[in-house]
């Protein structure tokens, strides 16, 4: 069923060449995760990720379980504060984005990369989960969009966080088509 849903939003998604302009450089990917998951192998994401061809995202291959464990590892720290967020994309950061997700109504919260202790910076796999625990904390329930502004040798990034695919992408055109129009005014 994960990949369905995914496969269903990406058609969606490939086709708005809106969001083409929120693909950060390290590219985005979607995410859903199985109903009760042991582990990243449970979690169905895209390989090679999402990338821009010709002005348009574009997928490289078809969704598959295991295929991110970066996104994997973000929504399972998600489920366990908020078992029914099962689904995450990730898009570039930009102060801009984030007013618009807020006027949009959705919930943000964010974590500082310079505050990540040594430990945890320097376990492999440790960030994800430690900042999704201090956006978490930071206002007392799990968000729509989690953000951070990035550290040395890390580029800042926006995560939009939902029950379901469609839903994600569903609101990530509405941000992009509206990020555009805001850039137009710039």
């Amino acid at each position: 069923m994960e990949l369905q849903d995914i496969r269903k939003a990406l058609k969606i998604l490939e086709s708005s060449p809106e969001f083409a302009s929120l693909i950060p450089e390290v590219r985005s990917n979607l995410v859903m995760s199985k109903l009760s998951p042991r582990g990243i192998e449970d979690v169905a994401g895209i390989p090679g990720r999402i990338t821009v061809i010709n002005q348009k995202p574009k997928t490289c291959a078809a969704p598959e379980y295991g295929a991110s464990s970066h996104m994997a590892r973000l929504i399972l720290s998600i489920m366990k504060h908020d078992p029914e967020k099962r689904s995450a994309i990730n898009m570039k950061y930009n102060p801009s984005l984030v007013e618009i997700c807020q006027k949009l109504g959705l919930i943000t919260s964010y974590y500082n990369r310079k505050d990540e202790p040594p430990k945890i910076r320097d376990k492999e796999g440790g960030t994800i989960p430690w900042g999704v625990q201090k956006a978490v904390e930071r206002i007392g329930r799990v968000p729509d969009v989690i953000y951070h502004t990035g550290a040395w040798g890390k580029e800042p990034s926006l995560v939009l966080i939902g029950e379901n695919p469609l839903e994600v992408v569903k609101t990530a055109i509405c941000i992009s088509k509206l990020y555009i129009q805001h850039s137009n005014y710039d």
